[in-house]
């Protein structure tokens, strides 16, 4: 008999706080993404290169014989409970907020006749890897299969856009939700936010072993309450005045997807110069995520590592995003030897960074976080954590 984990353990134990059927147990695997490179530009209509990783969210959970949800988690307090059929606008605890979305966004394609119970549990801390993202598809996944429902992961990318975006209140695009419904294991996932188009890129032949090391910061803070929707607001004005100055019609919600690199070329000029950073931004990485999908096709980790550590620098000068104590870290990982390339894994205003390096590059990054960055941040010497994971599959139901 197969020994389970830890975390899978938590959340059989949160399951059974909240009443569920523990003959019955199903689950959920909703793993984490890491987003290689197309950083701050999905909400734009971007391109988009990245992989679900081999850390996850976990939900036990059994079907409901009518239509309440029952919810505890190993690392929440509190018991959520409400009527799938009806779910709350508002809810406590908040963390079950993300279940109700579930719930709403489900209930408009058909009324939910059966609710869930069960328990949840992440393999890694929150923060900058998409656990929300990963948490909405768990739960749109555990209510699905309760209730018979035959979704493709496309119509649930939507579903879970409808979760963060509506319920939520988070103006990001479907980055992240992608990644973690799409994703092949061995192969990135590359993605038009603006098209949802998407194709899986297999290594080159000579592609070297590598990890992605996280380091989650410590630092944590809800991303609808940091500065995340006024740079989204920000690139939507770029997007507006650079149409504007083109002489193109208004459009209801520009992006700069809708603007070619050659009218920014020309008329990026006119733009303030916080807005002409954020546009400036978005142009330059689009062109490196086209390159970062050329260098993964040929196996060149080093010519990605330099793409995504350009990426992270552009993040932290263009798109002005991060707080001092992650742009630090991102800085001393990019110094770090096996280290190929750093930047923020996610908003940069809290959560975590990431590092494409070599396998046995671990040491030596917690060496240099301990050498140069505890002495910088010494509250959060203790809390910081590296984590070496993997590519892996998509969200699933097993």
């Amino acid at each position: 008999m197969k020994t389970l984990s830890e975390t899978q353990e938590a959340a059989l134990t949160a399951a059974h706080s909240a009443g569920a059927d523990m003959e019955a147990i199903r689950w959920v695997y909703s793993p984490l993404r890491i987003c290689l490179l197309g950083a701050h530009v999905d909400h734009q209509g971007g391109d988009v290169l990245g992989t679900a990783i081999d850390r996850r969210i976990l939900l036990a959970f059994s079907p409901s014989p009518d239509a309440q949800v029952a919810l505890c988690s190993r690392d929440y307090e509190g018991r959520v409970c409400f009527s799938a059929d009806a779910p709350p606008a508002e809810l406590s605890p908040a963390w079950g907020r993300y279940a109700a979305g579930a719930a709403v966004a489900l209930n408009r394609r058909r009324p939910l006749a059966r609710g869930i119970q069960g328990g949840i549990a992440g393999e890694a801390p929150v923060g900058g890897l998409s656990s929300s993202a990963a948490v909405g598809v768990a739960y749109l996944l555990a209510l699905e299969h309760a209730n018979a429902l035959e979704v493709t992961p496309e119509e649930n990318i939507e579903l879970d856009r409808i979760i963060e975006n509506e319920y939520i209140g988070l103006k990001n695009g479907i980055l992240d939700q992608s990644m973690i419904l799409l994703s092949r294991k061995g192969a990135l996932t590359a993605m038009n936010c603006r098209s949802g188009e998407y194709t899986h890129i297999p290594p080159g032949n000579d592609l070297p072993e590598f990890r992605l090391a996280v380091v989650h910061s410590g630092i944590e803070q809800a991303l609808v309450s940091t500065g995340y929707n006024r740079r989204v607001a920000e690139c939507q004005d770029a997007a507006r005045l650079l149409l504007e100055a083109s002489g193109q019609p208004p459009r209801e919600r520009p992006v700069l997807g809708d603007v070619s690199p050659e009218l920014f070329a020309e008329y990026g000029h006119r733009l303030p110069a916080d807005l002409a950073k954020r546009a400036r931004h978005f142009f330059t990485e689009q062109e490196r995520t086209s390159e970062g999908r050329a260098a993964w096709a040929a196996g060149d980790l080093r010519r990605l590592g330099a793409l995504i550590a350009a990426s992270g620098e552009s993040s932290i000068t263009n798109y002005e995003c991060g707080t001092p104590a992650l742009i630090d870290l991102v800085r001393i990982l990019n110094g770090v030897p096996g280290v190929y390339g750093a930047r923020f894994s996610g908003a940069g205003f809290r959560g975590a960074c990431f590092a494409l390096a070599a396998p046995d590059a671990g040491p030596a990054i917690e060496e240099a976080l301990q050498r140069e960055f505890n002495p910088r941040h010494p509250e959060l010497a203790g809390r910081w954590h590296l984590d070496l994971c993997r590519p892996d599959e998509g969200a699933r139901v097993l």
